[in-house]
């Protein structure tokens, strides 16, 4: 059975195999999906089958884990938390270094983030890995929930498509792109800047904005910046 150290002991399993399924993407990207509109574009005649999918990934008896791997040793794992009456999805990051893995970012009904600005998030994805998933689409679109960003650049929707695209069934991929980049996350797309060599943000259900009493420790937000930056900084925030 799989193990993340500090992580809660629950019937954690690989989950690889699931993103070969090309409903397994609009079935993750479902709470970034708001709206008849966004789901109708997403999973069209689908719907049925997506939904025995969710049933299939929620289930209490395994819970499906995705590591991706990143540069700096460090790695991100996504885990589907099936407790009865507690489900959602994890978005954790641990370093060997560590004694516990920290949470980026949760994904469900009591949602805490943003985990990843813009240039993060593509930076994460391209990344190369020699294990866990390791390409670049399925990077993308596997981490796009942990997204909250104010200031996306004009070139996103192209990088997301090209993903949704390769991956997916989705006659419109253009379209939900643009769905996806307009919701992103369950909380309101935060602003980032560079304090201190630190990416920090001021969303106010961030474990990365240090003015939160629940933010991660001032180590661990250097070296989270660190390894999903690739190690270097990026021209997108501001220096604070």
């Amino acid at each position: 059975m799989l193990k993340i150290p500090g992580y809660a002991d629950g019937p954690l399993s690989q989950g690889i195999a699931y993103l070969d399924d090309p409903l397994f993407w609009p079935v993750h990207l479902g709470s970034c999906l708001r709206g008849q509109d966004a789901q109708r574009a997403a999973f069209g005649a689908d719907w049925d089958a997506a939904m025995e999918l969710y049933r299939v990934l929620s289930s209490e008896r395994e819970w499906p884990v995705f590591s991706v791997p990143l540069s700096s040793g460090h790695t991100i794992h996504v885990v589907y938390r099936n407790i009865e009456g507690d489900r959602g999805v994890d978005y954790l990051i641990h370093d060997p270094a560590w004694s516990a893995a920290e949470i980026l970012a949760v994904d469900d009904g009591h949602f805490m983030g943003p985990g990843m600005a813009w240039p993060e998030l593509l930076s994460a994805a391209r990344q190369p890995a020699t294990g866990g998933v390791d390409d670049v689409d399925a990077r993308l679109l596997l981490l796009f929930p942990t997204l909250g960003d104010a200031r996306v650049p004009d070139d996103a929707a192209v990088t997301l498509t090209t993903a949704l695209t390769a991956l997916t069934l989705i006659e419109e991929p253009a379209e939900v792109a643009s769905m996806l980049l307009e919701n992103q996350g369950q909380w309101a797309p935060a602003h980032w800047r560079r304090a201190n060599g630190v990416y920090i943000n001021d969303g106010g259900h961030s474990y990365r904005n240090p003015g939160n009493a629940f933010a991660l420790p001032q180590g661990h937000l250097l070296e989270i910046s660190s390894a999903l930056n690739g190690g270097h900084a990026t021209a997108h925030q501001t220096s604070g």
